[in-house]
């Protein structure tokens, strides 16, 4: 039988996890849910309570072709600081919206959430993974890609100070986007 790749037939090693390589269970799982809410504040259409999960100072990123471009001198899908994002936002929420009129329905999943320069007790970088389908006037559309989120412990709750979206698709034709947040 041919094989299709180069890498011996052995099975893959995987650290196991331990106190110096992961967080607690506890941690992971406040990270999530957080993760989890704004997906579903975003999915309604709940801009306002979004908006309530950022820092004041806050930068909201989707680049256009390569990942690690430098927004300030190349064309991004989004690049957004707290004025531009409530712009939108404020846009998104009037009838005037004509793009989004109807609203797109979306569904987001959240997975292979990742703590990365994690503290507990002040914040750091957190990747996961999204699949978004949207629904309108009876076409769905499918968004997949990875996630940067750079959150900062306020008091008893998580804001985001930095999200970066990276579409698996972002070098190619893409449709109306304006529901993106």
């Amino acid at each position: 039988m041919a094989r299709t790749h180069d890498r011996p037939n052995r099975p893959v090693r995987i650290p196991a996890m331990n106190a110096t390589t992961t967080h607690s269970l506890e941690l992971v799982h406040d990270i999530e849910h957080f993760l989890y809410q704004e997906a579903a504040l975003a999915d309604e259409h709940a801009y306002n309570d979004w908006l309530a999960l950022w820092t004041p100072e806050l930068l909201y990123w989707v680049p256009c072709n390569a990942d690690n471009i430098d927004p300030t001198k190349k064309v991004s899908l989004i690049f957004d600081d707290r004025p531009r994002l409530e712009e939108r936002l404020f846009r998104l929420g009037t009838k005037h919206a004509h793009s989004q009129n109807p609203r797109s329905r979306l569904s987001r999943i959240v997975g292979n959430v990742r703590l990365h320069n994690f503290d507990p007790a002040t914040g750091g970088e957190v990747s996961s993974r999204f699949n978004l389908t949207e629904v309108r006037t009876d076409r769905i559309t499918v968004w997949a890609g990875r996630q940067h989120h750079v959150l900062e412990r306020h008091s008893d709750t998580w804001l985001m100070r930095e999200k970066r979206v990276y579409l698996v698709n972002n070098d190619s034709v893409l449709g109306n986007m304006t529901f993106i947040i």
